[in-house]
């Protein structure tokens, strides 16, 4: 009965980090280039009780695929084409993100929405002329103004393997060092345009409900086992 207790505590452990996954998930569904969470769930023998599976609380990654383009017609919005990342400059050090919408600073510098400088390939900011209106940039990310090139929007290429951790919800950190992408025919940016949220909004938030309704039928299961252990105990103890 007590192993009974223990494998309902592991799915409810479980269930806990998946609805806590998956509301992430539906409160970042409109969130420009996010990229959702999902989770890696394994299942443990019991050694005492080789019947008794126990699910591991499970362990969270983040999805990498692209999101929807949407044209916006800002010149100051670019979205990633290929398998890359645009790059900041953050509190936390270089972060990566496909948050393609920027500002710019009175003095010309390029900033994400969040103030933070984009940088180039050579992790440099960019800057453009204030005063020079609004900037065309090339599917090669090639920043010029009236004709004058002023710099290059760096794209960079997160190895497959790498563990990402979120900052401030669409950008990451990757456990290894991001690369420039050289030579990429598949990398680029679309000016006036921004990719969307990678998340399902109908799938995430049916699997929301479903999770939900997991998580009570165990808490259900695991109240009528407590029960029962406390009528055992009862009949044990008034028979001695």
């Amino acid at each position: 009965m007590e192993n009974s207790i223990y494998v309902g505590l592991s799915s409810q452990i479980s269930l806990e980090r998946r609805m806590d996954a998956l509301a992430h998930n539906v409160a970042n569904m409109s969130t420009p280039g996010f990229r959702a969470t999902g989770m890696k769930f394994d299942v443990m023998v019991s050694k005492a009780a080789e019947n008794s599976s126990f699910v591991s609380a499970g362990e969270s990654f983040i999805k990498t695929e692209a999101g929807p383009i949407t044209q916006t017609g800002n010149p100051l919005d670019v979205a990633a084409k290929g398998n890359v990342w645009f790059s900041l400059q953050s509190p936390a050090g270089q972060v990566f993100t496909r948050d393609g919408r920027m500002q710019m600073s009175t003095t010309g510098e390029l900033l994400s929405v969040k103030g933070y400088p984009i940088l180039d390939a050579g992790g440099q900011p960019l800057t453009i002329d204030p005063n020079g209106g609004p900037p065309q940039i090339s599917p090669s990310g090639t920043v010029t103004q009236n004709g004058r090139q002023l710099g290059v929007i760096g794209l960079f290429t997160i190895d497959p393997n790498a563990k990402l951790t979120y900052f401030d919800n669409s950008a990451v950190i990757p456990s290894v060092a991001a690369q420039p992408a050289i030579d990429n025919p598949d990398a680029g940016v679309i000016q006036g345009a921004i990719e969307g949220s990678n998340v399902d909004a109908i799938s995430e938030m049916t699997r929301l409900m479903n999770v939900s309704r997991a998580f009570e039928r165990v808490d259900a299961l695991l109240r009528g086992s407590e029960n029962t252990f406390k009528d055992a105990v009862r009949t044990l103890g008034s028979s001695t």
